[in-house]
């Protein structure tokens, strides 16, 4: 008897435990759950405790709603100058609609992969070879923009697309190195020279600069020596003044004067010539002593005058 009841309540009793296994699911956090009653979908589980209508639901898709990384599979491609060059790219997606996800697409993976693969062909083979390999932020914008735009419908964001790597042919990798040597070549050829000529230009100037200094110099020295034969002069002119004034009041002496002083300058011009070696002239001693005592008496006469 105890038996015959016991089954029939075991039995009942593994029916409960699989009706709430049937009906109560939890979902863990960064997931949602797509469910379907009778194969066609009705709402989405967020995370959490979830319930189900027995037999009539049933988990339809276990989408990752987290930020995914999707490695791109290496390719090679053709640039517009016909470089063959090896690209290389990672993706980074995350699921913002379960349901688009889950029945938009099969195999969202593979699509986002297949997708990436056909628009960098189609990027980098818009552009020339030294163009891809400089411009690799602008690559990426360009893919960006274009795989989030395509896979929208999917229930996918596109968070960024990133070139990991454009490897040209080994025959291109060593033109370029000897282009590049060649124009560091030249930079360096440019900066000398461009040093040599800015030495010379300094020095010109410099050699400018002395020679207006030195201009200057003889002009001030000239001003001076000018300014020295006026004074000369004047002082010169003051005493042929002076004398003819003395020969016009009948002083005899003043004549004296004044022949002995142009005398004695023109002895004193041939003594100093350079081309002068011994010179014999005759002199009158008596003449030239007269001269001389005519230049005291005139100096007594003009300092009896003031007295």
């Amino acid at each position: 008897m105890l038996q015959t009841v016991g089954a029939p309540a075991i039995a009942i009793l593994v029916f409960a435990i699989i009706l709430i296994w049937m009906t109560v699911k939890t979902v863990p956090q960064g997931e949602q759950w797509t469910i379907e009653r009778f194969g066609r979908y009705t709402r989405t589980l967020q995370p959490g405790l979830g319930f189900l209508f027995p037999v009539m639901d049933k988990v339809g898709a276990k989408i990752n709603m987290m930020e995914t990384v999707l490695d791109i599979h290496s390719q090679e491609v053709i640039t517009k100058d016909n470089a063959m060059v090896v690209a290389d790219a990672i993706a980074f997606y995350q699921v913002i609609d379960a349901a688009q996800a889950a029945y938009e697409v099969r195999d969202l993976e593979r699509a986002i992969r297949t997708l990436s693969m056909t628009n960098i062909r189609s990027v980098i083979g818009s552009m020339d070879l030294d163009a891809s390999l400089s411009n690799r932020d602008m690559i990426n914008t360009r893919l960006l923009t274009v795989i989030d735009e395509a896979s929208h419908t999917w229930g996918v964001k596109v968070t960024r697309v990133e070139i990991k790597d454009l490897a040209p042919p080994a025959d291109i990798n060593e033109a370029m190195a000897r282009q590049m040597k060649a124009e560091r070549t030249k930079r360096a050829d440019i900066l000398q020279a461009e040093g040599h000529k800015q030495a010379a230009i300094l020095k010109a100037e410099g050699e400018r600069e002395a020679q207006i200094r030195e201009a200057e110099g003889a002009r001030e020295a000239a001003f001076l020596d000018a300014e020295a034969r006026e004074r000369l002069a004047e002082a010169e002119a003051n005493a042929t003044a002076m004398v003819s004034k003395a020969i016009a009041e009948g002083d005899i002496q003043a004549i004296n004067y004044f022949v002995a002083t142009k005398y004695t300058d023109a002895l004193r011009d041939i003594a100093a010539s350079p081309n002068s070696k011994t010179i014999m002239i005759p002199l009158e001693a008596s003449g030239i002593i007269g001269s001389i005592a005519g230049v005291a008496d005139i100096a007594k006469a003009v300092t009896a005058k003031k007295g």
